[in-house]
């Protein structure tokens, strides 16, 4: 009786820890953790961190995101868990159901108890450098995560801006689970157009093969386009071969984009078609419903799922009963069908193959990581310091029965639209060491990813590939063919070359235009001075150029006008805006742009540099800008207009200038040889605290293309350290 005695108050103690009260084993095991792990903050606030261990260095480097930005992490997981509801109300209801048709607390649980035991070490780290984190700074109130479990790692686990999930629409689903008003075909259609023409968000990667560089050595671009402040720098370094450099997605402990001394990968997003709907043929027999497949009637799994989500008397919930097929769960419908989606849901595997890569320190050992072929929304550009560079295409890629058209929903019934074994690497689009001494990637298709040497389009099926060429792709091959003996600097210079290319047809045919213009239109004296302008443009954008900024706003107002036209007929807005608008289209827009300018600026004499800037105010996610506040000028310009540096900035309801909140966000080029050299820059600072000195301390670096060399080395920080400690000291 006395041991019981003795044992209950650590059971109770035990069960309290799983919320916001640790044990006093817990504390003990984070304490005695910390002890082996080193951060060291360099003169930018970024974190090296050493361990013995590999686990140690995953405890020590997400303590130190946490110290930078716990916000951040935390809502990240809210999302990847379908727990923002929770957080942020009613409204994100749908967003946590479709996350929830996936991502299953038992089910991760239970694969995390099938992982490795060296993964299951790193994700036990992981939740204790939280947890700790959170221990020992009790001024911090989560909104809803008070206890971070190791499992939780599986959710988050690619390292995407986007996950495959987030395509599937939240309006078909609040249709079909919600009792929303139906969404015709045209409004959905609408829906995925008008996404495709926001800023676009994606990456530029270029690979440098020696034979095409000064000292003989491979260099890299490392360029991720994704929301501002969404990623952080970091360096983890333990005793067991990790030491990697580069961009790290708030709340995951694994380098994402980055490079260690041998090796290293830039990831851009894949213009893949490897998400696939599925029409359902679903009957009710005996008040149970059950689906086509083949000469088979299987029943539908049925499941409830609940969405809590908070209100402003406390939290409620709502219920879901949702369906699956063999091929996925049912997410909309269309045309009286159900439909399913099938998509790569190996959360294990991911997670594997995002940590194993960091450490990979030759080819064939990075080659080896991609046998998981996890890396599903990606392309990869590599680079390394025997002198390889390769392409890989997107990681993940069923064999699919050609004859179908997969960008649209297939017959779910008919088995011969059943996805096949995995594409190889080899037999994917792929490229080891081509000839012309460069890589490219910039969200395009594969086929011009090295000029005359890239992959043959007509050697593969079209579901490789659904996006086609971009206005960067095209830029990007300028540039690298320009230059024959690359140096950190000459690429760093390629990477913010000025051209927009898109414009190269645009401004010509709207000058045509122009000049066919009889002497009695309004508009021949109107648009005289802003023609003349754009006549002596060099299509380059510059802080002080004013044809910059009304190109700019003649292409915006020209694409929002054509848009239901461009789609109607089935061909990208670039396309129409070059081959098929009206001279009276271009014109009006020209008109439209000069009369927006003047209404805004007081001029359409207006640099591009007074309109373009960069503003962080605070530390929220969702950011706010003020025309009153101080802001910085950015000379580079939007990816929709081909500019390799891209920022993307708009114009908002309070505001006048426009404000940018995506492009470039992490820059690096990396050199390897005996050595590795790197130069880079993030978008604001690392610190998301406005009263860090490193929340803005980068911005007019950023702002101007100024990298900052990085420091690699330990021995790189001597001068340069700004506090050394272990966590929780």
């Amino acid at each position: 009786m006395k041991k019981l005695w003795i044992l209950l108050p650590i059971a109770v103690m035990a069960c309290s820890s799983a919320d916001s009260t640790a044990s006093r084993e817990d504390v003990a095991r984070w304490e005695a953790r910390a002890e082996n792990v080193t951060i060291i903050r360099d003169d930018w606030g970024i974190p090296h961190v050493y361990g013995k261990t590999d686990a140690d260095a995953v405890f020590g480097v997400v303590y130190a995101q946490a110290e930078d930005d716990f916000n951040r992490i935390e809502v990240n997981y809210l999302n990847s868990m379908g727990r923002l509801a929770e957080a942020e109300g009613e409204s994100e209801i749908f967003r946590d159901l479709r996350m929830k048709l996936f991502i299953d607390p038992d089910s991760m649980k239970a694969q995390y108890d099938a992982a490795p035991e060296w993964l299951r070490d790193l994700m036990d780290a992981y939740a204790d450098g939280l947890n700790f984190y959170l221990h020992t700074h009790p001024e911090v109130k989560p909104k809803v995560i008070t206890r971070f479990e190791p499992w939780m790692a599986l959710t988050f686990s690619e390292g995407s801006i986007g996950g495959d999930i987030e395509r599937i629409t939240l309006r078909g689903l609040e249709e079909f689970y919600g009792g929303a008003p139906a969404a015709d075909q045209l409004a959905l259609a609408a829906e995925a157009d008008s996404a495709a023409a926001a800023e676009p968000k994606g990456s530029n990667g270029f690979a440098i093969a020696p034979s095409r560089t000064a000292d003989g050595d491979a260099l890299l671009l490392i360029n991720p386009h994704t929301s501002f402040f969404f990623r952080a720098e970091a360096q983890m370094v333990s005793e067991e071969g990790l030491n990697a450099y580069g961009a790290i997605t708030w709340g995951q402990f694994f380098i994402y984009q980055g490079f260690n001394d041998r090796v290293g990968w830039m990831h851009t997003s894949s213009g893949v078609d490897n998400i696939d709907e599925y029409l359902e043929t679903v009957l009710k027999k005996d008040n149970e419903l059950f689906y086509l497949f083949g000469d088979q009637v299987r029943p539908l799994t049925v499941q409830t799922i609940t969405v809590p989500y908070k209100t402003d008397s406390g939290m409620a919930s709502r219920e879901f009963t949702v369906y699956r097929t063999h091929h996925g769960p049912i997410v909309r419908s269309q045309d009286g069908k159900w439909v399913s989606v099938k998509l790569m849901a190996e959360p294990l595997k991911a997670l594997n193959q995002s940590y194993s890569r960091t450490k990979a320190r030759s080819y064939d050992e990075f080659r080896q990581s991609m046998e998981l072929h996890t890396n599903s929304s990606n392309n990869t550009i590599y680079a390394d310091a025997d002198g390889n560079i390769a392409y890989f295409h997107s990681n993940f890629v069923p064999r699919r029965d050609t004859s179908f058209d997969w960008t649209q929903p297939v017959d779910g019934s008919n088995p011969a639209t059943e996805w096949g074994e995995l594409h190889t690497v080899e037999d994917s689009p792929f490229l080891l060491n081509p000839s012309n001494g460069w890589i490219q990637n910039t969200n395009n298709w594969p086929y011009s990813a090295a000029g005359p040497n890239s992959p043959r389009r007509q050697d593969f099926a079209a579901y490789f590939d659904r996006v086609g060429e971009n206005p960067r792709g095209i830029h990007a091959v300028r540039v690298l063919e320009r230059d024959s003996a690359f140096t950190l600097a000459s690429l760093l210079a390629a990477a913010f070359d000025p051209d927009m290319p898109a414009f190269d047809k645009l401004i010509p045919a709207l000058i045509r235009n122009y000049d066919a213009l009889p002497a009695s239109s309004p508009l021949k004296a109107k648009l005289a001075a802003q023609v003349d302008s754009l006549r002596g443009w060099d299509r380059r954008w510059a802080e002080n150029s004013v044809p910059t900024s009304l190109a700019v706003f003649f292409g915006e107002d020209l694409m929002a006008r054509i848009g239901d036209a461009a789609r109607t007929a089935g061909v990208s807005s670039y396309e129409y805006m070059d081959n098929r608008a009206t001279a009276e289209e271009r014109l009006a827009s020209l008109e439209a742009a000069s009369d927006k300018l003047a209404a805004d600026f007081g001029r359409w004499e207006t640099p591009w540099g007074e309109i373009n800037r960069f503003q962080r105010l605070n530390g929220d996610i969702v950011q706010q800008f003020d025309d009153d506040a101080p802001s910085i000028p950015v000379k580079f310009a939007s990816a929709r207009w081909g500019s390799l540096a891209s920022f993307g900035a708009r114009q908002y309801p309070q505001t006048k200038k426009w404000y940018g909140t995506s492009g470039n966000s992490f820059v690096a080029v990396v050199q390897f040889g005996d050595s590795v050299r790197a130069r880079a820059v993030s978008a604001g600072g690392e610190s998301g605290d406005p009263n860090s000195p490193h929340f803005n301390d980068q911005a007019t670096r950023y702002a101007s293309g100024d990298l900052r060399d990085v420091y690699f080395y330990r021995s790189q920080l001597e001068g340069h350290t700004e506090r050394e400690y272990h966590p929780g000291k």
